[in-house]
């Protein structure tokens, strides 16, 4: 390979002396010898002397290209050749050239441009990752460095290369034994830094990685030290963490360690400096990724966090309206962490305490500096707040000021009351603003300002919660600011909504309009509709109709559109790199729109019932789409994954006598509701009528209709020896209760039915007698929906599950036992019977309601219907998931399909846990007698040939190569 040549032309733009060293380079170059290997062209020289020259030239030419130069063809063209030398000249591992070669090097990866520089990635890391345990301190460093920038800006399609190569080398294990013997060497802070750092990245990109490094206890305790001695390595520290977090079992080891979140919060503090503070925010996002997380780490110090916020988010002097890049940077990652509020909590509570509001208006019309009066009218506060508005300071933060305000008032309790009006007035105020200005201008808002959509639709959203919020304060003067601004063109902008929203259903995939106009719009109509002087005229405009139209066009068209996904400021890189996480979706879900939909729709029957000369109307109205909506509700309460949409449906059928919450679960324990044969409990009123249940169902579900004493029978004594524990006694187990004279037949028959069922029908005079039972047995859910109370934003939907019968509280009730195949388990003990071999105490109604063919068996007559203990030929582990599987809404399948997700430490769970599931339905199926079999390979062998497709290695979803050993 010669010196590359090239015409006149493609020396311009360089400089005469950036052209001479380029020559020089070349010069150098032709000193070693060049040969094409088998992928590309190849330098190899063993003469020190030139391999130091070669580099001189290297460094003195990167020395001269900048900028514009870095894209000239000669330079680009060049790349390769520096490459090729300087791995050859790392791969020699001459301890005289290592150190120069190095900086070099460093010095390459740091200029280029990503897409050139990802070009080269492979080639860099092999020998770059070789000399990280190099013993030259310097050398180690500057390798470090190459490597995180380089993997840094690595391309996805590269990814699985790289990956093998780190393999290969083993660099993982060395960089942990290189950051786990730091504390005790003699070497610089940066060294440990920039091991932490590669590292870091390491895990960023490559979740197999993540199980080696938070399950090595020493390591951990290193990063640990580090984070309390030393101030310089505080920002690498928090970066590591943050990579570990990704994993859902290393966010689980650092919320366990009470010292890692101490120090995060004190890194968080104004003492010091802002790329600590920022790293401690980010840490705290990606301990917070998900509601269980983000609580737990809110329980453990809520106050503190919340100081941290507070200082983060008022970081801006009083006496400046510069903000430098590292203060914005701050600023943002404050707001981020302060999106805690979309889950409730205490500290709710502790932000308001310490003056949110005035730190919101803050940042958003920088309030600190104006000598505004303690009190001011609507109309000062109107100017006020569109003077403010329009000095458009600190932009990029508005959405999350507006998220953070609708949370605030969603969560706020009925009585609560600011400390200060004017702040959470002016704050109202100028997010209607922006929520009329969205109305008024959209085609000019949209032609011209994208950033100003988003923002605009942050502020739409804030204003909807803030009309519905359960405070009374905040929700009243949210309609009668809206409604000020609005006038005196309210009605038309409401015609201009109308119009557009029954126009949608026509639109054709091809010419939707803007998704954003769709959500601000729908958003729109949901706040007119509660506003008093604007809520008949919708209502005589079929305003229940255009919602009706809207929601079943999102369901028909399957449209899914998660909010995330056109809010900027809530993307986060973060959860697209995640592993061993079961996150539930967010309370709103993945349909957005049909979310507004039926929050809108819920709030319009709600209104147009209250509304006397057009009740009539409407139920007639009604009645004609009664029975197809009510199927459409209850199939996405039966089926939908977001607790608010199954909220707001169920809310709506409540107005059609359905009460309850209808789930899948429900369905199947439902059978047993008018059965007699497995009922161990008569409900006697005080006519002398009785009804049979299951006691181990009102046990879970209405505990309130037991008595103690069936609810806490007494222990079994260590005398006995029969090796049946109180077996028997479960099996001729029955009790007669005795209800007052209060009790109403229908009203319980009702009740019963919620419990089995999930959900009732019922008309008003019955709903009535029910409130009053559903008060007295504690069923808050159920009492909520028959006073048709507005759903509490973040509530999980109540759903049928049996698995906590499987406990001590259903133990008492249990009338079978399925025992496993004999295992050694260290400390295996049973505190209802003695039976020395694992097994689980069950309960018939619950087997034969999740499985039509143990149904069958219980019921066959034959000998194996009688059996107190079945014995089933399977481990202890497949029996905990059967248990799972019969017991709640889960199947065996659901551990198949979640699992493969935990890529790194639990990839050998998932092998482990295969075989169980594969044995499980094999037992099953063999071990019952040949009759049974012959019923039950219908139900257990499409689940038997499942997981034995799946368990083939051709079957098994792959991302990156799984780890070789734990």
């Amino acid at each position: 390979m010669g010196p590359s040549k090239h015409g006149t032309d493609n020396n311009r733009g360089l400089t005469g002396h950036a052209y001479t060293l380029y020559q020089r380079f070349n010069h150098a170059l032709s000193l070693g010898n060049r040969f094409c290997g088998d992928k590309a062209k190849k330098w190899q020289c063993m003469d020190i002397e030139i391999q130091r020259h070669v580099v001189h030239s290297i460094a003195a030419f990167l020395d001269y290209i900048s900028g514009d130069t870095l894209h000239h063809p000669l330079v680009k063209a060049s790349v390769s050749d520096i490459v090729g030398a300087l791995v050859w000249i790392l791969q020699s591992n001459k301890g005289a050239m290592l150190s120069m070669s190095a900086d070099v090097t460093l010095k390459l990866v740091s200029i280029l441009p990503k897409s050139v520089l990802q070009l080269y990635a492979l080639d860099l890391v092999n020998p770059l990752s070789t000399l990280l345990s190099s013993h030259q301190t310097e050398v180690a460093i500057s390798c470090a460095a190459a490597l995180n920038l380089s993997l840094s800006n690595l391309s996805t399609k590269s990814g699985k290369e790289v990956w093998d190569v780190l393999k290969k080398t083993e660099m993982v294990s060395q960089v942990i034994s290189n950051l786990r013997c730091f504390p005790g060497c003699a070497k610089p802070v940066e060294y440990f830094q920039q091991m932490a750092l590669l590292l870091s990245t390491i895990l960023w990109w490559w979740p197999p990685s993540r199980f080696s490094v938070w399950s090595d206890a020493e390591l951990m305790k290193s990063l640990n030290d580090m984070l309390k001695l030393d101030n310089y390595g505080k920002a690498a520290v928090l970066k590591l963490y943050s990579s570990i977090a990704l994993c859902g079992h290393g966010t689980k080891k650092l919320l366990e360690s009470g010292e890692v979140l101490e120090q995060m919060v004190q890194c968080m503090d104004n003492s010091h400096p802002h790329s600590v503070r920022i790293e401690g925010f980010k840490l705290a996002q990606c301990l917070a990724i998900n509601e269980n997380t983000g609580l737990q780490m809110m329980r453990l110090c809520c106050k503190p966090i919340i100081k941290a916020i507070i200082s983060g988010m008022s970081e801006l002097s009083s006496n400046s309206r510069k903000v430098s890049n590292d203060q914005m940077s701050l600023l943002e990652e404050a707001c981020r962490l302060a999106l805690i509020t979309r889950w409730t909590g205490e500290h709710h509570i502790h932000l308001w305490k310490q003056g949110i509001d005035k730190i919101l208006l803050d940042l958003l019309l920088n309030f600190r500096n104006q000598p505004y009066k303690h009190s001011m009218s609507l109309d000062e506060q109107i100017a006020t707040a569109k003077e403010g508005l329009d000095a458009n300071y600190l932009l990029v933060l508005r959405s999350y000021i507006w998220d953070i305000l609708g949370w605030l008032a969603i969560h706020c309790g009925e009585d609560f009351h600011p400390e200060s009006e004017l702040y959470i007035n002016i704050l109202i105020t100028c997010a209607c603003l922006t929520f009329v200005d969205a109305i008024r201008k959209w085609h000019k808002i949209y032609e011209k300002d994208n950033a100003g959509v988003f923002r605009s639709e942050s502020a739409t959203r804030a204003v909807l919660m803030m009309i519905y919020s359960p405070c009374k304060y905040i929700a009243s003067r949210t309609r009668t600011i809206l409604s000020e601004i609005l006038e005196p063109d309210g009605l038309e902008y409401l015609k201009t909504l109308v119009h557009f929203l029954n126009n949608l259903s026509s639109w054709t995939e091809f010419g939707m309009p803007d998704r954003l106009q769709i959500i601000i719009y729908l958003m729109g109509f949901a706040c007119y509709s509660g506003l008093p002087q604007y809520q008949t005229w919708v209502v005589k405009r079929r305003g229940v109709k255009t919602l009706l139209a809207l929601m079943r066009w999102c369901l028909s068209n399957d449209f899914h559109l998660e909010r995330s996904s056109f809010a900027p400021h809530l993307h986060n890189a973060v959860c697209e790199r995640i592993c061993c996480w079961v996150s539930a979706e967010d309370w709103e879900g993945k349909d957005i729109l049909l979310f507004y939909s039926l929050w809108g729709l819920a709030e319009l029957i709600q209104h147009s019932l209250c509304i006397g000369n057009n009740q009539d109307r409407i139920s007639c109205e009604m009645r004609h789409i009664e029975a197809q909506l009510v199927s459409e509700l209850q199939d996405i309460c039966t089926n939908s994954c977001a607790p608010g949409l199954q909220w707001y449906a169920a809310f709506i059928l409540s107005y059609f006598g359905y009460y309850g919450f209808p789930g899948k679960h429900a369905k199947r324990i439902g059978k047993a509701l008018n059965e007699k044969d497995d009922a161990d409990i008569q409900l006697i009123l005080a006519n002398g009528e009785c009804l049979s249940v299951h006691g181990v169902v009102l046990a879970i579900q209405c505990p309130s209709l037991l008595p103690p004493e069936v609810l806490l029978p007494g222990e079994v004594t260590s005398d006995d020896s029969s090796g049946r524990g109180s077996m028997e006694t479960c099996r001729g187990f029955q009790k007669d209760i005795r209800l007052s004279a209060h009790v109403d037949h229908q009203a319980l028959v009702m009740l019963l039915e919620y419990i089995y069922l999930g959900y009732l029908q019922a008309g008003d005079e019955l709903a009535k007698k029910l409130r009053i039972l559903a008060k007295r047995c504690n069923l808050q859910s159920l009492l909520q929906i028959l006073c048709r109370k507005r759903p509490k934003w973040g509530t999980a939907f109540p759903s049928v599950d049996l698995n906590v019968a499987l406990g001590p509280s259903g133990h008492c009730f249990s009338d079978v036992i399925l025992e496993a195949k004999a295992t050694e388990l260290l400390g295996w003990t049973c505190h209802v019977c003695s039976l020395p071999r694992p097994h689980m105490h069950s309960h018939k109604v619950v087997l034969s309601s999740s499985c039509d063919y143990l149904r069958a068996l219980f019921k066959s007559g034959m000998q194996e219907s009688h059996l107190e203990t079945i014995k089933v030929s399977i481990s202890w582990e497949a029996m905990v998931k059967l248990g799972d599987c019969f017991y709640s809404e889960s199947c065996l399948l659901k551990y198949y399909t979640l699992l493969p997700i935990y890529l790194c430490g639990s990839w050998p769970k998932l092998q482990q846990l295969m075989p169980h599931l594969y044995i499980a339905s094999y037992a099953i199926l063999a071990n019952l007698n040949r009759l049974m079999r012959c019923w039950l390979k219908w139900f257990v062998q499409p689940l038997f040939n499942s997981l034995n497709r799946a368990s083939r290695e051709d079957q098994v979803p792959k991302i990156y190569s799984p780890p070789s050993s734990r």
